[in-house]
């Protein structure tokens, strides 16, 4: 084979090599894949020249300040390199900047031209900051699913106004944003409140006759809620007390008058609030924990650290739990067993019909079987099959369900592939 025959590094040295290359089969091949999208592609190997060069500086040059062109080319001689050229960084100096904007190096520029430090983190406070950021993340997703359900509630109600011939116009707003606002016109009368003390009660022997009719009035008000009781303090009558009662002569009852925006208003906030303390007592420890492990279940790692050993968004089964955030996790793939915080685990959805354990929330710990899932709240149905609601079947944030292994959901030891 001569020096310049097909394939050999010189073979695109000319026009007419370099022409030949363009029209292979294997080069339209590449280009068709960088076609169908070549931002991914970029950014893949800007990551693997950026892991591939700080790698090397770790190595080389752990605690040196030295020239970033040094270090670069001594991370070119390695045959296997990525090249520069290839990546979302035109030229050394911005891939100098970009270390130093993201705190991964030291840099300053000399007259010889840009240094670099390698600055080392530790590793508890590079994983608390993973979980701040983890944490935003939800938050924001939280948030996006909030607006998003918000939304789509204004855009039922205004389709069931459109159903039932209601207008949409800008009047009809004011109109309805008018309703409930609570004024008062200049013409109404002042709020009068009396403080009249009760009358004394009438002299007469106390051994025979009825009680006085003020004791009567006392006996009489005992025996109604809380709200007529403050009305009797206030110097209100009887049928006042009645009414708030809702005693039949009352006007409280059917046949009265329409009760004021404010009354409504305090009606709704005292069922919210004892709807809200209602759930509370029902779900009686199910208090959200910030640790979620359990042995049994089944796992995504999301561990970028091995993905050079294949394991990355690869499953496993949870096989120990060790100090609560720490598993053990036996790989699908090959059987080896790997220790991962939890915060690089991710909970995995069966399909319907599949086994799945509570892991956090109200019933964390108890089993089910998955009914159905709903994408858009990132919520599942679950039918449980063991715990307080055995029978029932609740709604479940994806991140509070997990699939359980089926060695262990058969009633065997779990740990199975």
């Amino acid at each position: 084979m001569g020096k310049n025959d097909f394939l050999t590094p010189k073979a695109c040295r000319d026009e007419n090599g370099f022409k030949c290359h363009q029209t292979s089969e294997g080069h339209r091949r590449q280009m068709e894949l960088f076609g169908m999208n070549p931002h991914r592609v970029v950014e893949g190997y800007s990551e693997e020249f950026e892991k591939m060069f700080m790698d090397h500086l770790r190595r080389a040059h752990p605690f040196s300040r030295v020239l970033a062109k040094n270090v670069y080319n001594e991370y070119i001689t390695d045959r296997h390199h990525v090249h520069m050229n290839s990546t979302r960084w035109l030229t050394l100096t911005e891939f100098v900047k970009y270390l130093g904007r993201t705190g991964q190096c030291k840099v300053d520029e000399t007259e010889k031209g840009w240094y670099i430090t390698l600055i080392h983190k530790d590793p508890k406070t590079t994983m608390e900051e993973e979980k701040r950021n983890k944490r935003t993340e939800m938050e924001r997703e939280e948030e996006e699913r909030h607006m998003a359900a918000l939304q789509e509630q204004i855009e039922r109600a205004k389709r069931a106004r459109l159903e039932k011939g209601e207008p949409l116009s800008e009047e009809a707003e004011e109109d309805d944003e008018e309703a409930h606002v609570l004024q008062r016109d200049e013409d109404e009368a002042p709020i009068k409140i009396s403080l009249a003390a009760p009358q004394p009660a009438a002299a007469g022997p106390s051994t025979a006759g009825p009680p006085a009719p003020g004791l009567a009035r006392v006996g009489a008000r005992a025996a109604v809620p809380a709200a007529a009781a403050a009305a009797s303090v206030f110097g209100d009558d009887d049928d006042d007390a009645a009414a708030a009662a809702g005693g039949p002569g009352g006007r409280g009852g059917p046949a009265g008058p329409k009760r004021s925006k404010l009354d409504e208003l305090m009606q709704a906030e005292l069922r919210a609030k004892s709807n809200a303390a209602a759930s509370a007592s029902g779900s009686n420890g199910g208090r959200r924990l910030d640790y979620w492990l359990a042995p049994g279940i089944v796992v995504k790692v999301l561990a970028k650290e091995l993905k050079d050993h294949g394991y990355y968004k690869q499953k496993g089964v949870v096989e120990r739990v060790i100090d609560r955030y720490v598993g053990e996790v036996c790989m699908l793939g090959d059987g080896a067993v790997v220790r991962v915080d939890q915060e690089q685990l991710e909970t995995v959805i069966p399909s319907p019909g599949g086994t799945v354990l509570a892991v956090n929330g109200a019933h964390r710990g108890c089993r089910g079987t998955l009914v159905s899932i709903d994408t858009a709240k990132y919520q599942a149905l679950v039918k449980l099959s063991d715990g307080p609601s055995r029978g029932k079947e609740v709604w479940l944030e994806y991140e509070d369900v997990c699939k359980l292994d089926s060695g262990l959901a058969d009633g065997g030891g779990g740990g199975g592939k």
